[in-house]
């Protein structure tokens, strides 16, 4: 094409793409209209009517949002197929205001869309119908520029990357970008993927897999929202700021229904990050602490040692083992969970209490043999005075308390931890030292592996008692307000009695329920708060590092199992984690599950995965890294220093990559002995580009350069070191740098020494 047909060919793409953007404005200010008219409805009195307008609001907003993520980057790209015609593909879809919406009347097509595939899986030797791929490049709203990709017959060479390596070099951000215009085939396939279970993706470093997760998404949010959209979707990442970092992928795609949360925040109200050793963090991981919780919720349905006295006004009644027994066994029964059962537990303990005291207060003035009706209604009676005295004593309710606590899952775990006896009776299967583990002396904060064990807890312990009475309390006052306001409108009632009267349009009750405080929280606020809420589509990522008591968590909130489970086993660094995905997922999902793999690394350089890959031998010889397909031009080095000047060293390294990068990110990765030290050193530099953190707190996260102090410790940090070490060389796309005190570790020997 000569300069002359380009530079036409550019002036018609900014035409189009101008008249996409009025498009996009004249539907944007109908949409708000539309979330105006209905916000401005007064609805009648019925629920239905009230529940229309909700309906309303709701489909508007949902418009608008949709609407205002498309103004960036709306239109990237136009496909020219074979058979004739062409289509720009973008953010969302487009159709002409005088038309009906058919195929023919597109003006813009969905990324989502059936239609679009080609623009991401076409090549020169299976062209999916089409003669040419072009790539807009826009500023804006303007078009800059555009490339084409001919798939003509006799075309030659491949397929011009040259948009997937803009993107690759642009320098990082803080937060993670979307690639909906650069997605590949090979990603696209797993993406559209139709697969109704759990879809497991593995891929090495900078495969990608995190956002073609969010990006699949974002295609089942479209092609099956009525589904999925009223239950929302829950994603699981390692930590909170790998969740920072991937939190405006999917808005920025236009979809908000989405709760992000950490191993640590399963269980809502729960916001743990604190790590324990290797072998607390194994046994709270494993499945065997299923019937330790079990067993210690039994363990606090007791029978007393020695009788317990409940003092009466005519004597004392005792709470003996046979009779605590017998009413333990009658709550067990029910098969009600500990809390629920302890009000069967309470008044089976009652009702024998009173019928004791009766037969021994009573044993002294019955006449004849008892049977009489005089002695039976003297004995009711007394039976009835006694169950009163004895439901008012507090000996009785501290005695009830011991035997059978109300339980939280708080309070079950910290005195089950707390104390080496009850781990004993709760953990007789565990080893010792997997006893000695889980003992905690003192309070304090909740561990991540806690986290799923406060949820398995509430499996065993059913609400607490205090929770439905304070339910049934606030509606029992609810109704008796309701009825005072209905006596006050009636106070002037018709002498002839034919006056309508409030109480003959509405019921105190019904009146009452029109007073509950509405719940006006988005689907993602209530679904984060609720433990009960069952999401449509689960994502986890770094899924390698979830526990079998994690998995357990996330499966009781995705009965559906419809899941993107996304990790690399070579990244393993738990030693709870998993070590084979059948073995994770087969207990929960049988065969519905599908494997694909990723194997070309984009973001990590040619340059870094030579030294990648014998990092990765180390963590275990017969594991492959990714294939690289991209080179940056910088050679990674590292610097041996002096105990002592290791800070100063550090500070120097620090200025001088960021003169080389200009803009871009930079992270210093240490072992969590230095992190303070990496902090201070990092805020005395000023300069927000630079991010500190431990091999485990760098997962998913992606830079520009990366510095990596003294990696000899980070081998040395636990069993799983060599993945820790691994994870942080594959953090970089362009530079990567390595400071040390003492010999350089023999997997990165391929560093040029500097």
């Amino acid at each position: 094409m000569s300069t002359a047909e380009h530079c036409a060919e550019l002036q018609l793409e900014r035409e189009y793409v101008a008249m996409l953007y009025r498009r996009l404005d004249a539907e944007r200010a109908r949409s708000s209209a539309a979330l105006d008219s209905a916000l401005r409805d007064v609805p009648g009195g019925s629920p239905q009517a009230g529940w229309q307008r909700q309906v309303a609001v709701d489909t508007a907003t949902e418009q608008v949002r949709r609407l205002r993520v498309a103004e960036s980057g709306l239109c990237f790209g136009r496909i020219d197929q074979r058979a004739g015609g062409g289509m720009h593909v973008g953010r969302i879809g487009l159709f002409d205001d005088d038309a009906p919406i058919d195929a023919d009347d597109v003006l813009l097509l969905d990324w989502r869309a059936p239609a679009a595939r080609p623009f991401y899986c076409a090549t020169p030797a299976h062209p999916e119908g089409l003669v040419r791929r072009r790539h807009l490049r826009t500023s804006g709203r303007t078009v800059v520029d555009f490339h084409d990709e001919s798939f003509t017959t006799g075309s030659v060479g491949g397929v011009d990357d040259s948009a997937l390596f803009t993107a690759l070099n642009a320098p990082r951000e803080a937060t993670m970008r979307d690639i909906v215009a650069t997605i590949q085939g090979e990603q696209d396939e797993i993406i559209r993927a139709e697969h109704a279970g759990a879809l497991v993706i593995e891929g090495g470093p900078g495969t990608g897999k995190t956002a073609v997760a969010l990006h699949r998404v974002a295609y089942l949010l479209y092609s099956r929202r009525e589904q999925l959209s009223r239950r929302g979707v829950l994603i699981v990442g390692p930590n909170a700021g790998f969740l920072r970092y991937v939190g405006r992928v999917l808005p920025s795609l236009g979809e908000t229904d989405v709760v992000f949360v950490s191993p640590g925040e399963l269980m809502p109200g729960v916001q743990a990050t604190e790590v324990e050793e290797p072998i607390a963090r194994a046994v709270k991981g494993s499945t065997a602490m299923v019937e330790v919780l079990a067993a210690a919720v039994a363990d606090r349905q007791e029978l007393p040692a020695e009788p317990i006295l409940i003092p009466l006004e005519d004597g004392i009644v005792k709470l003996d083992s046979e009779l605590v027994e017998s009413a333990r066994t009658k709550a067990r029964a029910t098969g009600l969970l500990h809390n629920p059962a302890r009000a069967i537990f309470r008044e089976a303990v009652l009702d024998a209490a009173t019928e004791r005291a009766v037969r021994r207060i009573s044993s002294g003035w019955l006449r004849g043999d008892g049977r009489s009706a005089t002695d039976r209604a003297l004995r009711a009676e007394l039976a009835a005075e006694v169950r009163l005295e004895l439901r008012g004593s507090a000996a009785l309710h501290t005695a009830i308390e011991r035997l059978w606590p109300k339980l939280t899952p708080g309070r079950l775990l910290r005195e089950l931890f707390g104390s080496r006896a009850r781990i004993d009776a709760a953990g007789c299967e565990l080893t010792a030292a997997q006893r000695d583990a889980l003992f905690r002396p003192s309070p304090r904060a909740w561990t991540v592996s806690d986290a799923p064990l406060l949820d398995e807890a509430v499996e065993f312990l059913g609400a607490s008692e205090d929770t439905e009475e304070q339910v049934k309390l606030a509606r029992e006052a609810r109704v008796a307000y309701a009825e005072g306001v209905l006596q006050v409108l009636d106070t002037d009632e018709d002498p002839d009695g034919e006056q309508l009267r409030a109480v003959d349009l509405i019921g105190a009750e019904e009146l009452a329920e029109r007073h509950v405080e509405r719940d006006d929280r988005d689907l993602a606020e209530r679904a984060a708060a609720d433990r009960e809420w069952t999401y449509g589509h689960v994502v986890v990522d770094e899924a390698q590092e979830l526990s079998a008591m994690d998995w357990r968590v996330v499966m009781r909130r995705c009965p559906s199992r419809s899941m993107t489970i996304v990790g690399d086993l070579a990244q393993r660094e738990s030693s709870a984690g998993a070590t084979d995905w059948a073995g994770m997922l087969t207990p929960y999902v049988g065969d519905r599950w599908s494997y694909r793999e990723l194997r070309t690394s984009y973001r990590t350089p040619v340059e870094i995965m030579a030294v990648a890959v014998d990092v990765l031998a180390e963590v275990d010889p017969g594991l492959r890294a990714p294939e690289a397909v991209r080179t940056s031009g910088a050679v990674p080095w590292s610097r041996q220093v002096p105990t002592g000047e290791l800070p100063a060293a550090l500070d120097t390294a620090i200025r001088s990559e960021l003169a080389q990068l200009g803009d871009g990110l930079l992270a210093l990765i240490v072992v969590e002995e230095l992190l303070e030290t990496a902090e201070l050193l990092a805020a005395s530099i000023g300069a927000d580009r630079v991010h500190t953190m431990t091999p485990q707190q760098s997962k998913g996260l992606e830079f520009d350069a990366v510095l990596i102090a003294e990696p000899q410790r980070i081998l040395d940090a636990g069993p799983h070191g060599a993945a820790g070490l691994y994870v942080a060389v594959t953090r970089a796309t362009r530079r990567l740098a390595v400071l040390h005190t003492g010999p350089l570790p023999a997997p990165l020997d391929k560093l040029v020494r500097d």
